[in-house]
């Protein structure tokens, strides 16, 4: 494995940002390597396909899903539609070569055995499991022999089917393994994303959780981030009005780019926990809290008392919470009213 996707299974920190390019090629390896560009210009660690034979997928009287209706601006079948959506072999090797050109990481979701077998001939970096294949145990099996690192997606599931999942996984070559929460909708609804379902999925199972994001826009992935994804799975496409299932629930280059950028700085912003001012908190705090202050002026040898005192801007002098220890005290020399206050003006 090479770069942002070794390290980040190694344990690093931070969240690893997965450009879905799926079928958003639209069959085109012009088109799949422009948007490896559009990946590596937005910063995203890796870029992610789907391998399928559509005489595999599909029956030839299989229907569209109702959003693949929707979205595609194709008529016909689904069979139809998945094979103006292939790569072929030469199209993954090529797009596995130009990946590695230009750093970026690549992985794809097999549909079958022999789509898995074919990625690992490519030479993919990870696997990917389409939510529609997590109950798909001897594909996931099958995938989990071959040691490379695995990321199930849990749309449609609930925890049982995904314990399955995961057991299978683990009993067939233990690979590293992460699991992302999703809502097979696209585009989902954000009152159904249920964010806090990655909690429980990183308690029951002790892996890395994340969110595959098919809602509209970037509120509810930097909503993950704060929850704690620690991946996350977005779709992105040259034009949303491209023929094709999925362009219409995808973000174009620039707000794929807006994305991680914002991303960036959520994760940024979640800091340590440690409740501390930060060094840029420094100068203002001189400008905005309050020292011990002379009310009036007090002569030298004068016994300091309450209403010789007020607590005025800046920030400089004696706190006041140490007015109790200045009371009493007594003027080494004299203080004019309005001056700061300082443990070298007492005896």
């Amino acid at each position: 494995m090479t770069n942002a996707f070794a390290n980040w299974f190694n344990g690093q920190e931070g969240c690893i940002v997965i450009g879905e390019i799926g079928v958003n090629h639209n069959g085109s390896l012009e088109l799949a390597k422009k948007m490896i560009d559009v990946a590596v210009e937005s910063g995203a660690d890796a870029v992610k396909f789907q391998t399928f034979s559509a005489e595999k997928l599909a029956t030839r009287t299989a229907e569209k899903a109702a959003y693949q209706k929707r979205n595609d601006g194709e008529v016909g079948s689904q069979i139809e539609m998945l094979k103006r959506l292939e790569l072929s072999k030469a199209d993954l090797q090529a797009c596995q070569k130009y990946c590695r050109k230009v750093g970026m990481v690549f992985l794809s979701t097999p549909f079958d055995e022999e789509a898995a077998d074919l990625l690992e001939e490519v030479g993919v970096e990870g696997y990917k499991v389409s939510s529609g294949d997590l109950t798909n145990l001897p594909l996931l099996a099958h995938m989990a022999g071959k040691g490379k690192p695995m990321i199930i997606s849990t749309g449609m599931a609930n925890l049982a089917e995904t314990e399955e999942a995961v057991t299978t996984v683990r009993e067939n070559g233990n690979p590293p393994l992460a699991i992302l929460h999703c809502v097979s909708n696209y585009p989902a609804a954000p009152k159904e994303a249920n964010l806090r379902a990655m909690d429980t999925l990183s308690a029951a199972f002790n892996v890395p959780v994340g969110w595959s994001d098919h809602t509209l826009g970037d509120a509810i992935a930097l909503a993950s981030i704060a929850r704690g994804a620690k991946i996350l799975e977005k779709h992105y496409t040259l034009d949303v009005n491209m023929p094709g299932p999925d362009h219409k629930a995808s973000l174009e280059p620039t707000e794929f780019a807006d994305l991680i950028r914002k991303l960036r700085d959520v994760e940024a912003a979640l800091g340590d926990g440690v409740k501390r001012p930060q060094p840029s908190e420094f100068d203002t705090a001189k400008v905005a809290r309050r020292s011990i202050v002379s009310s009036r002026d007090i002569s030298a040898g004068t016994i300091i008392e309450d209403k010789d005192l007020i607590c005025k801007r800046p920030g400089t002098g004696l706190a006041p919470r140490l007015i109790p220890l200045i009371v009493g005290r007594i003027a080494k020399a004299d203080i004019p009213a309005d001056s700061v206050i300082h443990m070298d003006d007492l005896g």
